[in-house]
């Protein structure tokens, strides 16, 4: 993971804790994204927390996220960038994951 825009922010809106925030913040986490068949699994790998996320392009699934949100995600291939959104207690947000060079 080379950059992070808005991470903060992001977590603040989702409602992280001030703590957890800061902890995560500095995390620097390894990302890597592979393909069996249709099935794309991001793992995410950090000082902080390891997820893992295995899916189908446009099929909704169940999520349980690195700060313990259970959500319903859909993603979906936008330009070549992995963009997803999350559905939860009325609530969303909209990820947003593209490689850039080799980074």
């Amino acid at each position: 993971l080379a950059s992070s825009e808005n991470f903060d922010d992001y977590m603040k809106e989702v409602g992280v804790g001030f703590a957890t925030r800061k902890v995560a913040g500095m995390a620097k986490p390894i990302m890597i994204i592979s393909m069996n068949g249709d099935v794309i699994t991001i793992r995410t790998e950090s000082t902080f927390k390891n997820t893992e996320m295995s899916f189908k392009l446009d099929q909704e699934f169940d999520e349980i996220t690195a700060d313990d949100r259970k959500v319903k995600s859909i993603i979906t291939l936008d330009g070549g960038a992995l963009v997803q959104v999350q559905k939860w207690d009325g609530k969303s947000s909209t990820i947003k994951r593209k490689r850039e060079g080799d980074k």
